[in-house]
């Protein structure tokens, strides 16, 4: 199962552990590793950088531990292809085997053993791709960020996703072609499908059905005004509730305040037309638009969501 890919991208092969550890670190995450198994262990690995995403294809060739102490600002999609591997986090213990699949969280502390014949596909994803496939997708993102649960997955449960999953690799595979708009529409839609198959803590919608029609009033109101400046107070008077019920209602059932609910909405739609070269004209243009004022703090919060300062999607666009 997906054991052919990044055939083309080979960094590592037939080599000793340590030689492909050496790398796993340098460009994939830190870790340390302990060898457990004897004799001639013969390691391999396939690497190659897609669309902002970091896709390998592991085997250490015998049964090795690994400790990551801190996967930084980064999740990773770690899908068995043959073998098992046990994951021991500080209270659990999970072990997966050939056609399941884990999703890790950034700064989250785990503890492998690889099996003899164990072999992995990592996928790294940056920490902005899947906040913009929250914005993206209309889902306010907690306060906490964005959490995977540590739940195992079989991928024969979403063939069209294993499918996603080889088609990214075979993308990455390809030589000798420009694809640099198709490489984000794959990397967009990963995110999308990863957000959909593995349990989060945004999958279940916390609204209750009193606040759920206030919720899409507001959300219908905002994007009708949507380069106005819409106040709280004014979004209470709209539900006709007061602004203390108005925070209490998205504390529980959206997990952010209405205020920075307001400034994720604009940055969606301001997001959204930069891609799309509507009235791109120039940034702090735009900007201003929309109501940022403060050019400084608008481009901070536009790249803590999208991974990237509004100048260099407009000018990937252009």
């Amino acid at each position: 199962m997906l054991n052919h890919v990044l055939a083309n991208s080979v960094v590592r092969k037939d080599v000793c552990p340590e030689d492909v550890s050496d790398y796993v670190n340098a460009h994939i995450g830190q870790h340390r590793l302990t060898t457990l198994g004897s004799g001639n262990m013969r390691s391999s690995l396939r690497y190659a950088n897609f669309a902002r995403l970091g896709l390998s294809h592991i085997s250490y060739g015998g049964k090795v531990r690994v400790h990551s102490p801190d996967l930084e600002e980064v999740y990773h999609l770690q899908v068995v292809t043959s073998g098992s591997c046990t994951w021991n986090f500080d209270e659990d213990r999970l072990s997966l085997s050939a056609g399941q699949a884990l999703m890790m969280n950034p700064h989250e502390k785990s503890d492998l053993t690889y099996s003899d014949d164990c072999q992995k596909l990592i996928v790294k994803i940056p920490e902005s791709i899947l906040k913009s496939a929250c914005v993206d997708n209309g889902r306010a993102l907690p306060r906490d960020g964005l959490r995977f649960q540590r739940q195992v997955m079989n991928l024969d449960a979403s063939i069209a996703f294993m499918r996603l999953v080889e088609a990214v690799y075979e993308e990455a595979s390809e030589s000798g072609v420009d694809m640099a708009r198709a490489s984000g529409a794959y990397a967009d839609l990963l995110a999308t499908k990863l957000l959909s198959v593995f349990p989060c803590n945004l999958t279940q919608d916390r609204s209750v059905a009193g606040n759920e029609g206030a919720l899409r009033l507001i959300r219908g109101y905002l994007q009708e005004r949507i380069r106005d400046d819409v106040t709280v107070e004014e979004l209470a008077g709209l539900c006709n509730v007061s602004v203390r019920s108005l925070y209490n209602i998205f504390a529980r059932d959206v997990g952010i305040t209405p205020k920075l609910f307001i400034k994720q909405l604009k940055l969606q739609n301001l997001h959204a037309d930069l891609k799309q070269g509507v009235n791109a004209r120039n940034v702090t243009e735009i900007a201003l638009d929309y109501g940022f004022s403060h050019l400084g703090r608008f481009s901070s919060d536009y790249r803590k969501l999208f991974g990237e300062l509004p100048s260099e999607t407009l000018r990937r666009v252009r």
